[in-house]
């Protein structure tokens, strides 16, 4: 399991209703589904941690280890 929070780089406050979707790196890793942040700017997964990239409404915005919670700046 791991969380995706989305936070805005004007105000630096979380961003609510973002779709958040994560591809692993790897043959047979995948996509995970689409999944929008709450109201604390949080996208959580039950997937197995990894490394991939992460889409935010379809923009890459991070490249790397996801595990745990990783922060991303849109």
């Amino acid at each position: 399991m791991f969380t995706i929070r989305t936070i805005s780089k004007s105000n630096g406050k979380p961003v609510q209703s973002a779709g958040v979707r994560v591809c692993f790196d790897g043959l047979f890793s995948g996509m995970t589904s689409n999944c929008y942040t709450d109201s604390n700017g949080d996208a959580n997964f039950n997937n197995d941690p990894g490394t991939g990239i992460v889409y935010v409404n379809g923009t890459e915005v991070y490249r790397g280890q996801i595990s745990g919670r990783i922060n991303v700046y849109i």
